[in-house]
């Protein structure tokens, strides 16, 4: 009788009772066919990046900054116009609208045509980050715009005109809108960029949005700091502290968070070292705003750097987000994870848990 070559890579055989079609143990025929399929390594294809990085470019960070300002600036204006400080309330208002309107500008230059951006208005898409967050940033800047227009008509309109009464019956809803728009406008760029596929953006949706809208007073309280008298600077100072404290503890849970591997793209590169510097001055301009901050060079220099932190905390989230995309660890072997742990899961009778991460990113594309 020939012997096959290939029956020396088959596994034994069990014996077999009985005659082929007979009543023999069928647990007994079967083949242990574990052993010709081992568990595989998952890797990416010769080491290329699993997802695609989000296509954008400097102008998205930069409206992010100035989406931050442009919320925390009306936040200030309102809680200069509830205290009565007519410096903080005239700065908050002034900035809210300029820094809303280069942040648009910024938008309409990364979507290419201005057209586009007003072709978002034609539908509200509530589960688009993008298509929300256009409404918000057009009701923000509406109610924005009537209260500076209520601040200028203060200064160059007759007091008894129609229309200085008319501002002064509208100024105060259009501040309150301003001020309750300020906190979506500032989170919903945080939920924007979780919503892409790249890992260290996906996977810090829960504190993102809290480092976003911290930031974002951090970096309105400098402003404030920067423009107005130091004799009405009181609040913007408490702010500055209370921001810089809140955005601290965000970021490093947001660390914890994601772990290791995740974190990685905040250490590392151009990334890492924006958002050391972003830690310092934040720190840094927070501390001299309470020490020094009620005199004027102390309160200059403290809300230079306040601007600065919350600019370098936003291209460096950024610019981490692009890296980890790159990086084809930094979708892999969180998928590892979530998997051994489902099956840990599942060996121990527990029950299995969905996480929020897909485990096939590369269908999501790149970005929303």
């Amino acid at each position: 009788m020939t012997t096959n070559p290939l029956d020396a890579d088959r596994p034994p055989e069990l014996p077999r009772s009985g005659r082929r079609g007979g009543g023999g143990d069928v647990r007994r025929r079967r083949r242990d066919e574990s052993i010709m399929v081992p568990d595989a390594e998952f890797q990416s294809y010769y080491g290329h990046q699993v997802v695609k990085p989000a296509p954008w470019k400097k102008e998205i960070p930069s409206y992010l900054f100035l989406g931050g300002v442009a919320a925390g600036s009306a936040l200030i204006g309102a809680g200069g116009a509830a205290a009565g400080l007519s410096s903080l309330r005239r700065i908050g208002r002034v900035t809210a609208v300029g820094a809303a309107a280069l942040g648009g500008a910024a938008l309409a230059k990364d979507l290419g045509k201005p057209s586009r951006a007003l072709n978002m208005m034609r539908t509200v898409k509530l589960t688009s980050p993008m298509s929300v967050g256009s409404w918000i940033l057009t009701a923000f800047s509406g109610f924005a715009g009537t209260a500076l227009a209520a601040e200028v008509g203060r200064s160059v309109l007759d007091r008894d005109s129609f229309l200085a009464k008319l501002l002064r019956v509208v100024e105060p809803p259009a501040t309150v809108g301003s001020a309750l728009f300020a906190p979506p406008l500032a989170a919903y760029t945080a939920v924007l960029l979780s919503d892409t596929a790249s890992p260290t953006w996906h996977e810090s949706y829960r504190e993102l949005p809290f480092v976003f809208v911290s930031s974002a007073n951090a970096a309105a309280s400098g402003l404030a700091l920067l423009a107005a008298p130091t004799a009405e600077n009181g609040p913007a100072r408490k702010l500055a502290a209370v921001s810089a404290a809140a955005e601290v503890v965000a970021f490093e849970r947001m660390q914890r968070t994601l772990g290791p591997t995740l974190s990685a793209p905040l250490h590392e590169g151009r990334a890492g070292a924006l958002l050391r510097v972003s830690k310092l001055l934040t720190v840094g301009g927070a501390v001299g705003a309470v020490l020094f901050g009620h005199k004027r060079t102390g309160a200059a220099l403290s809300g230079l750097a306040l601007l600065a932190g919350s600019a370098c905390t936003r291209f460096g989230v950024f610019e981490a987000g692009i890296e980890s995309a790159k990086d084809p660890r930094q979708t892999v072997e969180p998928q590892k994870q979530r998997l051994e742990g489902r099956r840990a899961a599942g060996a121990s009778g527990g029950s299995i848990t969905t996480s929020r991460s897909t485990d096939m990113p590369a269908l999501q594309g790149g970005s929303t």
